[in-house]
């Protein structure tokens, strides 16, 4: 039996090649719906950055693969004496484990709500993309016969 500690070097390796594989198999997307009136205490680019910053940080994906936007709402209804909402949807292939899910909301949350300390709603949710039902440009090209989803790019 090999005890990692008694090798470091394999340990290391084994870590960083699983977390190379899981950033290779991400392709994380984050929507931000928040209230208009949130575009008055942060513009949009501080919203999308802080996101981004916050998946960008928890290192479960490659930077470049991250796309965050920004969906205002001039009308909607909140409870009595609710003002503004945010919540970001953020959908990532599947594979990641409840806790990696639920650290990486919880991060977009906290760092959010020290950006827009007053907002009546604020939260985010993490969901899978089933890679069985997932395409996009790179799986349809006829040149990549590996199912590449970053062929091309």
């Amino acid at each position: 039996m090999v005890f990692y500690f008694e090798y470091p070097l394999l340990f290391f390796i084994i870590f960083i090649s699983h977390k190379i594989k899981r950033k290779i198999e991400s392709m994380p997307h984050f929507i931000i719906d928040c209230s208009q009136d949130i575009l008055q205490q942060r513009t949009p680019d501080e919203l999308m950055d802080t996101v981004y910053e916050a998946a960008d940080a928890i290192g479960l994906f490659a930077p470049n693969d991250i796309k965050v936007r920004l969906h205002p709402y001039q009308y909607y209804r909140l409870g009595t004496g609710k003002k503004n909402f945010l919540h970001v949807f953020g959908y990532i292939m599947q594979g990641r484990t409840k806790e990696q899910k639920a650290i990486l909301s919880k991060q977009i949350c906290i760092r959010l709500s020290e950006l827009l300390p007053d907002t009546s709603f604020l939260s985010a949710s993490i969901n899978d993309l089933e890679a069985a039902t997932y395409s996009n440009k790179a799986l349809i090209n006829l040149e990549n016969t590996n199912n590449d989803r970053h062929f091309g790019l």
